[in-house]
């Protein structure tokens, strides 16, 4: 992968017009106790100081053609096109636009980031994939929301927690078997006590219904957060901690 001031940028074959970036923890000004926030946190709702998140955005800001269009994520299935929305924080777990240098965002800290665009580079959109909202069909929502042949679609997915770290019980793998029988490939067994569990390959998840859209062009995948705690945050590793961006735009 390519970095920029150890940012992530994507290694896909998107249009020259698409721009897309994944920030890392590094390069901010927070910190918080035991280094928390340290030091590039972008979330505003995790107990950071507002104003070291206001220059923490204004970072960022630099690097894009205007302010990105931040959402209240829920960890639901609705997807956004965020020219359409009011300067209001949308309540959406994914977000599209059509309009040049229009940013998408979402912000992460273990759930994976799916980004999207078309091939004609006319749409760009990004997915806040937890496992409830990946579970739910927030792929699936995002992509019949952006109204583009889903052959003409690729997909990067960013940074996330991994397959050695990322314990789930019953319900989590029985949401997505009952809905997919071959997700039962993206789950190993793993017993604790009487209790089962499971270690769970999101990214594995996520690219089953990438092609269960008609995606087949699917890029990135496999970095950690977990365990890699010089440059991600992680809130399975860390519990209260920052939050990084993955996004995207079109010149």
């Amino acid at each position: 992968m390519i970095t920029r001031e150890d940012w992530i940028i994507p290694d896909w074959p998107a249009p020259d017009n698409v721009r897309a970036l994944f920030t890392t923890r590094n390069g901010g000004v927070s910190s918080g106790a035991r280094g928390m926030y340290a030091s590039l946190n972008l979330g505003a709702h995790v107990n950071d100081e507002l104003e070291n998140v206001t220059r923490n955005r204004a970072i960022v800001r630099r690097h894009l053609p205007r302010e990105p269009k931040w959402l209240k994520q829920v960890h639901g299935t609705l997807p956004v096109q965020i020219e359409h929305t009011a300067t209001i924080i949308p309540e959406a777990d994914a977000a599209f636009s059509r309009r040049q240098k229009h940013v998408c965002a979402v912000m992460v800290a273990d759930c994976l980031p799916v980004l999207l665009c078309d091939q004609a580079g006319t749409v760009v959109g990004v997915v806040h994939a937890g496992w409830r909202g990946l579970a739910g069909g927030i792929i699936e929502n995002t992509v019949e929301a952006m109204q583009v042949d889903p052959h003409q679609l690729m997909a990067w997915l960013g940074p996330a927690i991994g397959p050695n770290h990322f314990e789930v019980g019953a319900d989590v793998h029985a949401a997505f078997v009952q809905h997919e029988e071959r997700a039962v490939q993206a789950f190993q067994p793993k017993f604790s006590g009487d209790q089962a569990k499971w270690l769970a390959d999101i990214f594995l998840l996520a690219r089953q219904r990438l092609n269960g859209c008609g995606i087949s062009k699917v890029y990135g995948g496999g970095v950690c957060t977990y365990s890699d705690s010089n440059r991600f945050y992680s809130y399975r590793r860390d519990g209260g901690t920052g939050r990084m961006a993955a996004l995207i735009w079109f010149e």
